[in-house]
């Protein structure tokens, strides 16, 4: 452009004359111009989409950074979403907001029975505008639990406001670094803290949370009053005008039709309910396409004094199917949304009102410290005959197992916060254990010990680990002869997969399923990995320093599904993914290095789905033998990517029917401001 500036600058001083002269400088500035056209439709268009390449691959990692920072501490500390249908709660919001913003309020307890929908009005709070406008991004939402761990709720905190997190060696210490971290982000705005779901016993862990700082407001939710505290606000029962609204609501079918018998039936179930949001939404989903006899019948025998929970076993069915398993098969996964934990807590008080302990299909223990229920200690040798066990424990536990004997239970959950962490002996007795979930709560990835007992299990199927050290896994090789599916999530694996003495053939020779998950340090896989020919599916998933796949993958004759989700750092696939004649499915998307497809692809000729939106380093025609996969029905992919098949779909040998679906993604970080 300044070559440009001077040649113009020369050519309007030259006098009229001098014409030869004027046809020189038109000829250079032509030559200019093309050399400008050249360099803005190539050069700067690919410096452009390099820049860009560059950008949006930085945000798809700030991205799945965020995405993992949330799951590892449970969203952190942002305040979730309320549910996108609400009813009746309008006047309690205006009053509780108006409480809050009284001066001499630093604390306010929100109370009301269990299934009111505490947890709800305060997440609508969160969202009116003024007190967004007030508090900005100095809203902090913590979920308390039955045994609250203070020095892990401070380091969520810490985290969440982008903090270096210490150990703590002790409450006090911890929260010292807490009034820190408050007195420093109040001078940008007041703030908000949050305390949901704290239970009976927990006023004095309430106590410490207090600091004499101006305009720092603590809201609790609770199903106790606290009598200590003298700000509280009672949420009443749903009216009634509110809870058929809400109970009609959670009856219509998904459709939007509506089976719902006459008002006169619909009015006396509303009142069994008692006005309970929980309640209202669960009978009603209960209720959801049933005939007017079930309906009717429900009312009759609620009349007659059966109890919403102990009716027949019906509605309690319907509430333990969230987590409950088939007599002839385990479910495959133990998962619980939110909502389900609500319902899975509500199950354990009544059932534990219902039941003795021995049994009890399913057992749920909250371990506060060492103190174990008293129920456990005079067991001694009686066996309990659950199918499920559910054993949680805070970071004051010491490993210090007491025994107990569990022959028919299939599904063993552990939840622990501790940084090291030893399976109990009592493991290696379940001969009839299939599937074991051990998650680590607690901050930092935690060593596991008694790893060697499972060998001693005759019949686990099925291991789920989270934010667990595979390191410690590996001091002691184990022959998991039995096991089909491991699930690794969070996990720290460095090099253990690959320094093993015994290769992972050895360890796990009928291995079916594998799945690695946000373990960000996992850079390579085994090459043993491709010596397990069972194996029938691979999901490697949100692993960014995952660089390659190991050439043998050829090898996994067997291979369906080969998921390898956003990691971004894959620069491509093997050759030898010519030789998986069995894969039906494979997801590249969003890793953003990958510039090129195998040149054989078309030899997976039973390749029914392609993932590939996001893969924005991939603009290079596909390979020819693309033409080939004739089974292929469905490629996912973005709009630049889509226009790169529109040359296969005239070839014969690709189906007619194939299908692109085009995925439309904002890439941008709006997102962000909105942390539900």
């Amino acid at each position: 452009m300044k070559k440009g500036e001077k040649l113009i600058w020369k050519y309007s001083k030259l006098p009229w004359w001098k014409n030869w002269k004027r046809s020189h400088y038109a000829n250079k500035l032509m030559k200019l111009d093309a050399a400008l056209s050249r360099f803005f439709q190539v050069n700067a268009q690919a410096l452009s989409l390099r820049n860009g390449m560059e950008t949006l691959k930085a945000v798809n990692y700030l991205c799945s950074q965020m995405s993992l920072v949330g799951m590892n501490g449970g969203m952190l500390c942002a305040v979730p979403r309320p549910p996108d249908f609400t009813v009746g709660l309008d006047v309690s919001l205006k009053e509780l907001k108006m409480q809050l913003q009284r001066v001499e309020v630093s604390l306010l307890v929100l109370t009301a029975p269990g299934g009111c929908g505490k947890t709800t009005l305060v997440k609508m709070l969160c969202q009116d505008e003024e007190i967004k406008g007030k508090y900005v991004d100095n809203i902090f939402f913590v979920h308390f639990t039955k045994t609250p761990n203070l020095k892990v709720i401070v380091r969520n905190l810490l985290h969440h406001n982008g903090c270096q997190v210490p150990e703590f060696q002790s409450d006090e210490e911890a929260i010292t670094q807490l009034e820190h971290l408050l007195i420093e982000i109040r001078q940008k705005n007041p703030i908000l803290l949050i305390l949901d779901d704290v239970w009976s016993g927990s006023e004095s862990l309430l106590e410490k949370f207090k600091f004499h700082i101006p305009d720092y407001k603590i809201l609790v939710t609770s199903r106790t009053a606290f009598p200590r505290f003298n700000c509280r606000y009672n949420l009443k029962p749903l009216k009634e005008e509110d809870a058929m609204i809400l109970f009609r609501h959670s009856a219509i079918l998904s459709d939007g039709s509506s089976d719902i018998p006459d008002e006169d039936i619909v009015k006396q179930v509303v009142k069994f309910c008692g006005g309970f949001p929980l309640a209202l939404q669960v009978i009603g989903r209960s209720l959801c396409g049933e005939p007017a006899v079930t309906w009717r019948k429900r009312v009759k025998d609620w009349s007659s004094g059966h109890l919403i929970l102990d009716y027949d076993s019906e509605l309690l069915n319907r509430l333990k199917s969230s987590v409950e398993f088939s007599d002839k098969k385990v479910k495959s996964e133990y998962e619980t949304s939110s909502y389900n934990m609500i319902l899975l807590r509500e199950l354990a008080i009544h059932e534990s009102s219902q039941e003795e302990i021995e049994q009890r299909e399913k057992v749920i223990i909250d371990i506060s410290g060492n103190n174990r229920p008293k129920w456990w200690t005079e067991l001694k040798q009686q066996p309990i005959s659950a199918r499920l066990l559910s054993i949680s424990t805070d970071e004051m536990f010491s490993s210090s197992w007491c025994n107990i004997q569990a022959p028919e239970l299939e599904v063993l959950v552990l939840n622990f916060q501790t940084k090291d962490y030893t399976l109990p002996h009592f493991v290696q007795c379940m001969e009839k254990l299939k599937v074991l979930i051990v998650t680590n709560y607690g901050f930092f990835p935690a060593e596991l010990g008694n790893f060697q007992l499972l060998a001693s299990v005759p019949h686990l199927k099925r291991i789920r680990l989270q934010k667990v050290s595979i390191h410690s896994l590996f001091k002691t090789p184990v022959k998991l002869t039995t096991l089909e599916k491991i699930s690794l999530f969070m996990c720290n694996i460095e090099k253990n997969f690959t320094n093993c003495s015994i290769p992972i053939s050895d360890l796990l020779p009928n291995l079916r399923e594998i799945h690695i998950d946000y373990c960000k340090d996992l850079v390579e896989l085994p090459p043993g990995l491709c010596d397990i020919v069972g194996l029938v599916k691979i999901s490697i998933t949100n692993c960014h320093k995952l660089s390659a796949l190991p050439e043998g993958i050829g090898k996994l004759r067997n291979l369906e599904v080969l998921w390898l989700r956003s990691c971004i750092n894959l620069l491509e696939l093997p050759e030898s993914i010519r030789y998986l004649h069995k894969l039906s499915v494979l997801d590249i998307s969003d890793c953003l290095s990958i510039s090129k497809l195998p040149k054989y692809i078309g030899e997976l000729c039973n390749l029914k789905e392609l993932h590939m939106d996001g893969c924005l380093n991939l603009r290079n025609r596909l390979p020819p033998s693309t033409i080939k996969l004739g089974a292929l029905k469905l490629v996912v992919c973005d709009e630049e990517r889509a226009n790169l098949w529109e040359h296969i779909k005239v070839f014969h040998m690709v189906d007619t029917c194939l299908e692109i679906k085009v995925i439309k993604k904002d890439n941008n970080l709006n997102w962000l401001f909105n942390p539900a």
